[in-house]
């Protein structure tokens, strides 16, 4: 199976440059960064979070990957990303974390190239683009070629008519605020590589806002009554790519999980 990089995601390409023809010029500067032809903040371009929280959204001490691989695979220490640093899990669910713990190498579904949900997607180590509209917003994540809608021209969303890896997302602003509601989830997302995860009730609450003209503060805001006994948010800062060249670069990784999901039905196994 042959892999290639492009731009964008072949799905939305189309979408893209329709989108990207009717999007007006920023208007103006201000000292949060630049302003769209609506006076909201022009969020368009290409960002990155930085840091381990795709390793572990807690704070987690340096850790063995598998021995075969030395360092290579080994968990870097870290701060987290959660306020106040706890997941406040049911009993039941916390069991079930500690066994995603266990089984990481095989069940985590970002080995699997499954599509990542959200907040997830936002702080895995790659880069993302944000294509500003007034009616709608796009992401578009380079990731298993994960991209998302956001709905803006919503007043009164419906629900989601199917559960979805990315759910479905409504936006408004509040002030110079974006602010995203998503649900409509499958429950089958982590939100890390050390098992952390939620169900099919998840819902999450986004917030961008700039920190000036390269920075936006990110903040999530996690809701799951089947999971979780409260609320509980994480938040990190993302960053603009300032490379002439910078582009979010199509990583199809499904060729690269094919031994892991469907090895076991395999006549001759591969040493």
């Amino acid at each position: 199976m042959k892999s290639r990089l492009r731009g964008v995601t072949t799905a939305a390409a189309a979408v893209l440059v329709a989108l990207a023809l009717a999007l007006p010029p920023a208007a103006a500067q201000s000292a949060d960064g630049p302003r769209a032809w609506d006076g909201h903040p022009d969020l368009n371009g290409i960002w990155q979070a930085i840091g381990t929280a795709h390793w572990d959204i807690q704070d987690h001490p340096a850790s063995a990957g598998p021995p075969k691989l030395g360092a290579t695979f080994a968990i870097p220490p870290g701060q987290g990303v959660v306020e106040g640093n706890e997941i406040p899990y049911q009993a039941w669910a916390l069991e079930k974390k500690q066994q995603n713990l266990e089984n990481r190498l095989t069940e985590d579904p970002e080995a699997k190239c499954y599509l990542p949900g959200v907040p997830r997607a936002t702080y895995l180590p790659y880069p993302f683009q944000i294509l500003q509209g007034d009616q709608k917003i796009m992401i578009v994540y380079g990731y298993a070629e994960a991209n998302r809608t956001i709905h803006m021209d919503q007043e009164n969303p419906e629900p989601a008519p199917i559960d979805s890896w990315m759910g479905r997302s409504h936006g408004r602003w509040d002030g110079d605020t974006l602010v995203v509601e998503a649900a409509g989830f499958n429950g089958q997302a982590w939100f890390d590589r050390v098992g952390n995860f939620a169900s099919d009730t998840l819902r999450v609450v986004e917030r961008y806002t700039p920190m000036g003209p390269n920075a936006i503060h990110y903040e999530a805001t996690i809701e799951d009554e089947k999971v979780f006994t409260r609320p509980w948010k994480m938040s990190m800062p993302l960053y603009r790519r300032l490379e002439e060249n910078a582009r979010v670069l199509e990583y199809k990784c499904v060729e690269f999980s094919e031994e892991l999901l469907y090895g076991h039905l395999r006549k001759q196994p591969i040493d």
